[in-house]
């Protein structure tokens, strides 16, 4: 009788002890999916900044080579007012106040070098500034798919794509609880940048709007949908108003093809884009004192 009861024991204590191991195991398992998912996100992530970086370089290179031919158009311009002074000096032809305007037009053409290389420097800022602004939306964005939500930096100008299934329902343009989560982290990213301006526009596929009250068209609901996002951010995320405008661009500035429906999911979008600050570089082409 007690050895039966020893027995029983055991294995009892056998099958508890497998219980929990099979309990770690699959919290385990659970631990290694999320980490797994996470690892995916984070790698896609690192594609798009790549992507990203090779664009700018890119765009850099192609400034540098206007950079250089123009430069090579400069010294070519200078050996060859040079030559002509020297010539002209040595005929004894040419007046005091010829000379003296020709010596004014190479001064002229130091100025504009000056001015090159300054114009040079500032794009390499604007570069940089645009990368950073990149990087501080994906990292604060991070958790949303791919093809919700894309952000990438083209000709220097930022532009932040939403996918309207995040933002509204078909043919509505109320704003979804979701939107808010989404719309409040682009906020808190732009709030911390008070010189940015950008504007908000909207875009819709080519299906004709069928819905009734005081929208007619595909336009109405473009500029309804773009006003909407304005709105919130300005009345619940305390975004400066001046800095913000509203457009809607309808069906008529698509990014894929209205033949699929893929391609019509992809162009029913809200667009937030940065707009450079064009008086930065004006500043450069006013007479300097």
């Amino acid at each position: 009788m007690k050895m039966n009861y020893m027995v029983a024991l055991a294995a009892a204590a056998l099958l508890f002890s497998s219980c929990v191991s099979s309990k770690k195991f699959k919290k385990s398992q659970a631990d290694y999916a999320l980490l797994q998912t996470r690892y995916q996100t984070l790698e896609g992530s690192l594609a798009d900044c790549n992507n990203q970086k090779a664009g700018l370089i890119q765009d850099k290179n192609e400034l540098n080579k206007k950079i250089a031919d123009l430069n090579r158009e400069i010294e070519l311009i200078k050996q060859n007012y040079t030559a002509t002074l020297q010539q002209l000096e040595n005929l004894s032809v040419i007046s005091k106040q010829q000379a003296e305007s020709i010596k004014q037009s190479l001064q002229n053409i130091g100025a504009k070098d000056a001015y090159i290389q300054t114009l040079q420097q500032q794009m390499a800022y604007k570069d940089s500034l645009n990368m950073a602004l990149v990087m501080n939306l994906k990292g604060a964005i991070g958790n949303i798919e791919d093809e919700d939500i894309n952000i990438k930096v083209d000709k220097g100008v930022v532009y932040i794509d939403i996918s309207d299934k995040l933002l509204f329902k078909s043919g509505s343009y109320t704003i979804t609880d979701r939107a808010k989560e989404v719309l409040g982290k682009v906020a808190l990213v732009l709030k911390n940048q008070p010189d940015i301006e950008f504007m908000v526009e909207g875009h819709t596929d080519d299906v004709p709007y069928k819905g009734n009250g005081v929208l007619v068209d595909n336009w109405d609901l473009s500029v309804k949908r773009a006003t909407t996002v304005v709105r919130l951010l300005q009345k619940e995320y305390g975004l400066d108003p001046a800095k913000m405008a509203a457009a809607g661009r309808s069906e008529y500035k698509p990014i894929a093809g209205n033949d699929t429906k893929e391609g019509k999911a992809t162009n029913r979008r809200t667009r937030i884009v940065i707009l450079p600050q064009l008086d930065q570089f004006f500043k450069l082409l006013e007479p300097q004192k």
